[in-house]
Order: C-alpha cells, then structure tokens, then sequence
C-alpha cells in the first residue's frame, strides 16, 4: 500500500494511494494513534489525487532523526570533504517536520549559500510507539519506507560541528509517498539513485550501509522513545555535490529527482529565494 499525506478542511489526513485516486484513512492525528487499525479499516471516501493539496505522509508532530555518514563510499568522501572518521556508532541529527515537503515543490536556495547539495536516502517510518528496541526485531516497528532527499545547505553545515541549520533550510527535505513495509520485503538490499536535470549523480545500495535500519532503531530507543510518525532517513551514498572536484551544487533552474528502488521517486526543482 502507498499512503499519501493531503489536507482537507484545514486538516492533515492520510490516504491510501489507489490508481488516480486515494481513499481517506483519517486525519493523521488519528491515523498514526493507531495504524495498524488504520490500514486495517476499510477507509472513506475516495478523492481524485490530482485535485488534492498534498502533503508528507507523517503527522506534523513528526521527528525526523537523519544518519550522517552511514554508507562506506561516502564516508571515504566525508573524510577528505570534513575531516570526519567512518562513524563506529549511528551518527544521529535531527530535522523538523516543518522543513519536509513533496513532489513537485520548489526548494529554494538560501542567499549565503553556493547552491544546495543532494543526497538519495532510505527513510524509514514509525509505525507505533518503540522503547528499548531488540535490533532483532526493530523493524517489525516500520510502518513503511519513502524516498528522501536530504538537500543540504553546506556552508552552514560546515561552518561548526553542528549540523542543524545547514539541513533544515526550508522546504529542503522532500520525502516521496510512504509504501507500507509489506511491500519492500528487503530494505536492505535496495538501489537508490539521483539525477540532476536527468544526469546520474549518485548510484548506491543499501547493502553499503554502515548501521542498517533494526541498528538505527536499537541504537535511539535505549535513550528516546519513538513515537508513531517519527521518520529514519537512513544516510546517503558517495557522489554528493560537495564531495567533487570542483564542488557542484543545485542552482534555480535545475531539477533534482532521488529514487529508492521499490519504494518510489521524489522530483523538485530549484528555485531563487523570493
């Protein structure tokens, strides 16, 4: 099943993606209380998607805890780019929900910055609530997985060892439709890739991570519970932007697309700061 985020009356709800339309299953308040009788329902009302104001597929009381250096070809690039050691533990910071967006929306560049860099990630979803988690079996803890690109604001992230402001530039996380975990039978074995204006610029697996998903979770849930919603993006393979030589980044006109092989694509184009 592929679940979709949108808004009505105000109000964000979670539907199941069915052909050109999605079925309502409830607001996302009341959906992530309990999603395992969500998904089990029969839902409502089924809507046109095109007609739809989309959002991401997550209640807005979402965290998002992103894995630095978390493949083996871009901890070789992190080393030259930043001076950092491949991580001996998940190397976790955190996003806000609000910096999330979908396809098709326009991400700005900031006005101090070269232009924005990209990374394909693996995103995990929360399906209920975990604490203490046996890395044997976190995973029966997914609700699902989606597409992420973790753009990137370089300059601020590199500025001080702390990574906050260089990746919650607005609208500079878009996360594709969540595809329920019954349906990506191995996570751990899945290609992710990048295009910019249609040119390969990342191609990796997942089975190049360093800290798989069930080691992300049993790593955070000794010391924060996570809470149904709260989103794992997973890290990103070697070919980020920064990493070349000379460096390239996204510049308002280009168009940036990141894919997870079963899971889905997620396209944005750049835009100038208004």
């Amino acid at each position: 099943m592929k679940l979709t985020g949108f808004v009505q009356d105000g109000v964000r709800h979670i539907g199941a993606i069915e052909g050109d339309g999605v079925r309502d299953l409830g607001s996302a308040a009341d959906f992530y209380r309990d999603t395992k009788a969500a998904l089990a329902g029969s839902g409502g009302d089924v809507c046109p998607l095109a007609g739809l104001e989309l959002t991401p597929a997550v209640p807005e009381t979402a965290r998002i805890f992103c894995v630095g250096i978390n493949y083996r070809s871009h901890a070789d690039e992190s080393k030259d780019l930043a001076g950092l050691d491949e991580p001996k533990v998940p190397m976790i910071f955190g996003r806000w929900q609000q910096s999330l967006t979908v396809d098709g929306v326009g991400v700005p560049v900031p006005p101090n910055e070269p232009g924005l860099d990209w990374e394909v990630e693996l995103a995990a979803v929360i399906g209920d609530e975990v604490w203490q988690a046996d890395e044997q079996n976190a995973d029966d803890h997914v609700l699902g997985y989606a597409a992420f690109n973790d753009l990137s604001a370089r300059t601020k992230q590199l500025e001080t060892p702390q990574f906050t402001v260089g990746k919650n530039a607005d609208l500079s996380g878009p996360i594709s439709p969540v595809v329920t975990a019954d349906d990506v039978p191995n996570p751990g074995e899945l290609e992710v890739t990048t295009r910019v204006n249609d040119e390969v610029m990342q191609k990796g697996n997942t089975r190049d991570l360093i800290h798989s998903v069930s080691r992300i979770i049993a790593y955070i849930t000794d010391t924060i519970t996570l809470l149904p919603g709260d989103v794992i993006a997973t890290g990103t393979p070697g070919g980020i932007g920064a990493g070349r030589k000379p460096p390239v980044f996204l510049h308002p006109g280009d168009e940036v697309t990141v894919e997870v092989e079963s899971v889905g694509t997620v396209s944005n184009p750049i835009i100038a700061r208004g």
